[in-house]
């Protein structure tokens, strides 16, 4: 069987391998779903009237807010699923299974696609459930057209495939499960260090480079103005930089670690 071929057929293989890991162990991914759902929330009901009259320099209104943080949340939803893909190639590393596909006349690439594909699938279907409960509690994007509908779906796979390939090399440099999931923290810390919650222009001086000049502030200013009209000026050029970069950046990384890897 020539190269592509193979390859094809073992990656479907190892990707239908992680989504039934996937749905035998659920309680990672829901853990890790619940961090989004609760914020948004939290923020909506116990903070959105005095957030809405901050953001929109008027009177309180939870509807505005609802707007405003939907964005970032679903951003941070697939930061938030993406750790468990660093905990599953950590456990795939340790555990020995690894080991023994460099045995097996499998292309040796398919691993990585496997968990990548896997790991994209999950994230969109998280963000979709809390994008529901997102509606559920009254966000709406009424003025979006079918092709900026189209181009946001776009973005968050896109985003969703750069994270994943960060998470995955994160993943191969774990020595364990909790390892994987300390060094894969930063793909949920840094959303509230974005523009998710507040606009950049409010915070302090100092602090204002740390939220501009990262993947998340971009990606989340092009999607809240694909979904609600807003400017997006050069954010979606970045946004897209960013995901390129770092698709790049992981892929690279993660089939250097994974060839040279002994374990």
């Amino acid at each position: 069987m020539s190269s592509l071929p193979l390859a094809v057929r073992d990656s479907t293989t190892m990707l239908r391998r992680n989504l039934l890991h996937a749905r035998r162990y659920p309680s990672l991914t829901l853990n890790l779903l619940l961090t989004p759902i609760m914020l948004l929330l939290l923020f909506v009901y116990i903070f959105g009237d005095v957030m809405s009259a901050g953001i929109g320099g008027g009177g309180a209104d939870r509807s505005v807010y609802i707007a405003y943080i939907v964005p970032g949340l679903l951003l941070m939803t697939i930061g938030s699923t993406t750790i468990g893909t660093a905990v599953s190639v950590s456990n795939d590393m340790t555990e020995g299974i690894i080991a023994r596909f460099r045995t097996m006349a499998i292309h040796r690439g398919s691993v990585l696609i496997g968990h990548v594909i896997g790991s994209v699938l999950q994230s969109i279907a998280s963000v979709v459930l809390v994008g529901a409960v997102g509606v559920a509690i009254g966000f709406r994007s009424t003025d979006a057209t079918v092709l900026e509908w189209l181009a946001a779906f776009g973005l968050l796979v896109l985003f969703a495939t750069a994270l994943t390939w960060i998470a995955v090399g994160m993943g191969l440099i774990s020595p364990n499960a909790e390892a994987a999931s300390n060094n894969a923290m930063p793909l949920i810390l840094l959303p509230l260090l974005s523009s998710a919650f507040i606009p950049v222009d409010t915070m302090p001086g100092w602090f204002r480079p740390i939220a501009e000049y990262q993947p998340f502030t971009p990606a989340i200013e092009t999607l809240r103005g694909l979904l609600l009209g807003t400017e997006i000026g050069n954010n979606g050029w970045i946004a897209i930089a960013w995901c390129v970069g770092l698709s790049v950046l992981g892929y690279y990384w993660s089939k250097a670690k994974f060839n040279n890897d002994p374990r």
